[in-house]
């Protein structure tokens, strides 16, 4: 999967670059519903990671509804919500988000830190 890079000299871990990456390129429509992904055996030979590290990745990603696995089918792409104006409000929460953080100085990965620090609060 010529999508995914990952930089082992950022503190980042890889599953969520991996993780992330992913999520990105399904919210640009770049990998759309219904899209075979590769196995994980093959996205981590083509990475250069463990395995373990790519399960990790893809089981966050099919825990936040983005890729499902089929068993022996394989992994697919399943959020067609991503990317996609759908009256919720969420593509416009998304951009006054980041046009608040840039306006404050931050980073994407401190603004990202700063939404999932805050992801499971009720």
């Amino acid at each position: 999967m010529n999508l995914i890079v990952v930089d082992t000299s950022i503190a980042e871990a890889p599953y969520e670059q991996v993780r992330r990456q992913i999520a990105a390129h399904v919210a640009s429509g770049e990998l759309k519903a219904g899209q075979k992904l590769p196995t994980v055996r093959q996205l981590a030979t083509d990475l250069g990671l463990s395995n373990n590290t790519v399960a990790r990745a893809y089981r966050e990603l099919e825990a936040g509804g983005v890729i499902e696995t089929h068993g022996r089918k394989g992994t697919f792409v399943t959020s067609t919500l991503l990317g996609q104006t759908d009256g919720s409000g969420a593509q416009d929460a998304a951009a006054e988000y980041a046009a608040l953080a840039r306006r404050l100085g931050l980073s994407l990965p401190e603004a990202t830190r700063l939404l999932e620090a805050r992801w499971s609060d009720r």
